[in-house]
């Protein structure tokens, strides 16, 4: 490993070209939600053909991470990254200009084949360049860029869409990723070495702790009240709520601006408390909010539109925090994609798409109902938790 562990001042640059990297990549994997409504129209989609549009995405995803593992045998983590922005961008553009489902469906698996290469090498060159004891901060202000992608999403949409077709909504968010591949290419510094190939023996080393399995669930969660929620909740305002469109997209674009501020805070929280207790809170307060946000009546669901995604971004500062913190550097890529193929593939895949079956049965509402009650019933795994470690995260 060549790079040197410095202060997180120092590598500030690192932070902000990865972390607006990361951005883009995020906002690729959720533009389809705010774009749905139209999408639907446009090809005469149900909402279970919608839903598994987030399920495709969800597949390639999953299926990346798993073999990013294998990638980083040839390739260093930066120039993973490189690669991964530049073909998240391309698979988009293939989207824009295809002219049936079967192409778009082929271009969304594609989609998240290019972008699940991203992560592990994203959060291993962050790791492996600052210091632990400012792993938190760094990890919270990389996850800013989804909590912005969140509030960017639907109004990004809503303007491109009055110059233009959806398909070229795709189009820009494509060009934008290609161009912050070639920069980061020219000017990206950080994971320059290469990771642990995935074999029977280091993936034993993962799977055979019963903490990476406990967090897979509450990521699994954590992603179904973030994702998984707003991937669906376009749908589900116009469908169900009786919401315009364009109301329902700026509505939830602007409900999402206190959770970047959150994310950030919750860096500090986690670096100060534990992740542990960080995670546990966020994840109580997110059930309770998904669950109010399936059954208030009238116009009291503006106000949980804006009090459910409040906390959501915090869970995963706190949780790749506590992730790195259970795997030696060699490895820590390996524990985050094993982690996030699982967690991913029902949070942001398995669960949009059962939502969108019961949106189609007339029960959208008990779909968030029992997505809010499963987040609060994993709470009871914390105290099984195998690993120990000073909780003020020292």
């Amino acid at each position: 490993m060549n790079d040197t562990i410095l202060s997180l001042k120092s590598q500030i640059g690192l932070l902000i070209l990865v972390s607006s990297i990361f951005f883009f990549n995020f906002l690729a994997r959720i533009l389809p939600a705010p774009l749905m409504p139209t999408i639907e129209r446009h090809l005469g989609l149900d909402h279970t053909e919608a839903g598994g549009f987030f399920l495709l995405i969800s597949i390639g995803y999953c299926t990346s991470l798993v073999g990013s593992g294998f990638l980083s045998r040839w390739l260093t983590h930066r120039n993973i990254i490189t690669l991964s922005s530049l073909a998240t961008g391309a698979a988009l553009l293939l989207v824009s200009v295809s002219s049936t489902l079967v192409v778009i469906n082929l271009g969304l698996i594609f989609l998240g084949l290019a972008a699940g290469a991203y992560l592990p090498s994203g959060i291993t060159a962050i790791t492996s360049s600052i210091k632990t004891a400012h792993w938190g901060k760094a990890i919270a202000v990389h996850e800013m860029a989804p909590a912005i992608a969140y509030i960017a999403a639907p109004l990004i949409s809503e303007l491109l869409l009055t110059f233009c077709s959806w398909q070229g909504v795709f189009a820009s968010i494509g060009a934008m990723l290609i161009l912050f591949g070639l920069l980061f290419l020219l000017w990206g510094r950080g994971g320059d070495f290469k990771g642990d190939t995935p074999n029977i023996a280091n993936i034993g080393v993962v799977t055979q702790n019963r903490t990476f399995w406990i967090m897979t669930v509450l990521f699994s969660v954590g992603i179904a009240t973030s994702m998984g929620v707003f991937n669906m909740l376009p749908l589900y305002l116009v469908a169900e709520r009786g919401f315009e469109r364009t109301d329902a997209n700026t509505i939830i674009g602007f409900s999402r601006i206190p959770s970047v501020l959150m994310a950030l805070i919750a860096g500090w929280i986690s670096d100060r408390l534990g992740p542990r207790r960080t995670m546990r809170f966020v994840l109580i307060f997110n059930g309770i909010m998904t669950i109010f946000l399936g059954i208030v009546p009238g116009e009291w669901v503006l106000v949980m539109i804006f009090l459910q995604p409040m906390l959501s971004a915090c869970f995963f500062p706190a949780g790749f925090s506590f992730l790195s913190r259970t795997s030696s550097p060699n490895i820590r890529n390996l524990t985050i994609a094993i982690t996030i193929f699982f967690a991913y593939l029902a949070g942001a895949g398995l669960i949009p798409a059962g939502m969108g079956i019961l949106g189609d049965a007339g029960q959208f509402s008990l779909s968030i109902v029992l997505v809010g009650s499963l987040i609060l019933a994993s709470v009871v795994l914390f105290r099984y938790m195998e690993y120990t470690e000073n909780e003020s995260g020292s």
